[in-house]
């Protein structure tokens, strides 16, 4: 069986820290699936590198070979001793910018109403974020955003979810080049990995660039409800939506996840479903 490269965003995702109830023994179920000698697992989050290792220690989470950070602006490769970030990619990704820093950026852009630049470690070189208030008409918002940017000479990706369950909107601009999406290119093309061993699961809108390409995906059951919307209305057939009842888990965060592993991987499924490997129990 060729080696395999599970990628998955943290929150509400793997972490189960968002209010639908997670499966007992999914989470363990997941832990034993992450240490197969022929899984790289990668971690694909809008946290900082220091919030991932946060959540790796708080939920005893499987130390990964790579972790995309900061909404796909970061790449680091991970080794039992240390992080390496991987330079490659940040010289890949910023020409976009022309070489701006992330206060001359905020500087150009000028001031939105409804929208608030988030905390100083939220920020990065390559990667500028805001909160917006809950009523702000995102889709005008961002089209000026765009044109203000364009303005500048500026390529960027702006990256739009929402918060839960505060419900504030979430907007990172990252340069045109970065991404989850983009940076999972990268590793693939980097590690001679393809679209029949590539996997990513996901929650939210930061995470739909990917679910609605051509690498194979799975939304997790307990995703948010706009998030579902759009990906069904894509009817793209690399995605898969958990909906509960594998190995009698609920399709929640880590369950959900091996019921997308299963779908798109069965010499996994078999593997799963093999008598003590399971560990779960009906919620």
């Amino acid at each position: 069986m060729k080696r395999l490269l599970l990628c998955t965003d943290l929150d509400r995702t793997l972490l189960p820290n968002g209010i639908e109830p997670e499966s007992p023994g999914a989470r363990a179920c997941f832990d034993r699936l992450a240490r197969r000698h022929d899984v790289a697992l990668a971690y694909v989050s809008g946290r900082s590198r220091a919030l991932v290792e946060q959540a790796m220690a708080e939920f005893e989470l499987p130390r990964p070979q790579f972790v995309i950070s900061d909404v796909g602006s970061t790449i680091y490769r991970i080794d039992p001793a240390a992080w390496q970030r991987w330079k490659a990619w940040d010289d890949w990704i910023a020409a976009d910018w022309q070489g701006r820093s992330c206060d001359e950026l905020r500087r150009l852009l000028g001031e939105f109403p409804g929208l608030q630049p988030q905390e100083e470690a939220k920020q990065n070189r390559h990667k500028l974020s805001y909160y917006a208030d809950p009523d702000v008409d995102a889709e005008a918002l961002l089209g000026e955003m765009r044109a203000r940017l364009d303005t500048g000479g500026i390529k960027a990706n702006l990256v739009w979810s929402m918060e839960m369950p505060g419900r504030r909107g979430l907007l990172d601009i990252l340069p045109s080049s970065a991404g989850k999406l983009q940076a999972i290119r990268f590793l693939m093309r980097c590690n001679g990995f393809g679209l029949r061993n590539t996997l990513f699961a996901g929650d939210s809108g930061n995470d739909l660039d990917v679910m609605l390409s051509e690498i194979p995906s799975v939304l997790v059951a307990n995703a948010d409800a706009p998030t579902r919307e759009q990906a069904l209305k894509a009817q793209n057939d690399a995605l898969y939506v958990a909906r509960g009842g594998y190995l009698g888990m609920n399709g929640n965060y880590s369950a959900g996840i091996i019921e997308g592993v299963a779908h798109f991987w069965p010499e996994i499924d078999d593997w799963l479903r093999a008598p003590g490997r399971e560990g779960t129990t009906d919620v």
